[in-house]
């Protein structure tokens, strides 16, 4: 994924900044929830392509988080 191409994409819903996802292939958007795809380099960013993630994929991550409750 270029990374200038990466700088300029928003969530096309919020507006907000995207989380590039390399082992998934993903542009994700943590505060809609949602992961636009990226197929052959370009990034889908339409909101009925994306996929809902899961709550842990939403919850931020830290060194002392370990996942379990």
């Amino acid at each position: 994924m270029d990374k200038q191409l990466l700088a300029m994409l928003v969530c096309p819903l919020c507006k907000g900044k995207l989380k590039y996802v390399r082992e998934s292939g993903e542009l994700q958007c943590l505060y809609d929830g949602l992961a636009y795809p990226i197929k052959d380099d370009i990034p889908v960013m339409l909101p009925e392509e994306a996929r809902a993630m899961d709550a842990d994929e939403k919850l931020p991550t830290s060194p002392g988080r370990t996942g379990e409750i």
